[in-house]
């Protein structure tokens, strides 16, 4: 169902934006969004590979150049809902072969999902062949699912629930985010975020910090390689902020 509109307008945080940036390199058009290998990144040699699914492609293409410097990007952006990027990976083989169009040896590959991306990743997680590819992945305010007769219907988690306790266990890593926006038809990121602490056992430690971009920090929890960290805001700009700031996240990957 289609997110209720919000009638909240928001102006107190400072909502500030990244500078649309343009990143020199060359870029191939795959079966599926847009490679681009950044100016130095050389063939023969293993370069961080960010896959990022949902949002203009400048923006996870300037935050991987920052974290990494010679990396490549493939920037895959479909369309509305989390269900056209479920439905683009349906095929378990899908995945496999759209890294394997890459002109390069990639390590590390990391996954990053803005808002309705984090459909695309949670697919990609359900089939296990696919982790041998995957160092981490980031899920940025996106984790969503449905509601059944009024409760989270939590069987779409289940691969997201696999792949943290991975992480915890540092084998993996994941880095989730969330802000306090409750779309009413479906259940929201903080819900989702509940849920995969409880099935973790972790419990967020309350916090008051700054966060990037004059983002507010209001909870956080750590375990292994796995973090969650909570966010104030129940507006669009506040949603927005977390795309924004998509550097900071990928600076904590390791």
């Amino acid at each position: 169902m289609p997110q209720n509109p919000s009638p909240i307008v928001e102006h107190v945080r400072a909502h500030r934006r990244v500078p649309r940036t343009e990143v020199q390199g060359e870029r191939h058009a795959l079966s599926l969004g847009t490679l681009l290998i950044a100016k130095g990144a050389e063939q023969g040699r293993a370069t961080p590979l960010l896959v990022h699914f949902h949002g203009a492609s400048w923006m996870p293409e300037h935050a991987a150049v920052r974290r990494w410097h010679k990396a490549a990007v493939l920037a895959v952006h479909i369309g509305a809902g989390s269900g056209v990027y479920t439905q683009a990976f349906a095929d378990p083989s899908r995945f496999g072969r759209l890294l394997d169009e890459a002109p390069l040896h990639c390590r590390p590959v990391v996954l990053s999902g803005f808002s309705a991306g984090c459909g695309a990743i949670r697919e990609i997680l359900k089939h296990r062949p696919n982790w041998d590819r995957i160092d981490a992945v980031v899920l940025i305010d996106g984790i969503h699912t449905s509601y059944v007769d009024g409760k989270l219907d939590t069987e779409p988690l289940a691969p997201l629930v696999a792949f943290a306790r991975e992480a915890a266990a540092a084998r993996k890593q994941m880095i989730v985010t969330h802000s306090e926006i409750f779309p009413g038809t479906f259940a929201s990121t903080t819900e989702t975020a509940d849920f995969l602490l409880s099935e973790l056992g972790l419990k967020r430690q309350a916090v008051v910090k700054w966060g990037p971009l004059g983002m507010q920090l209001v909870g956080q929890v750590r375990a292994g390689r796995f973090e969650l960290l909570s966010f104030a805001g129940n507006s669009a700009p506040d949603h927005v902020d977390h795309f924004h700031t998509l550097e900071y996240w990928l600076k904590r990957v390791k």
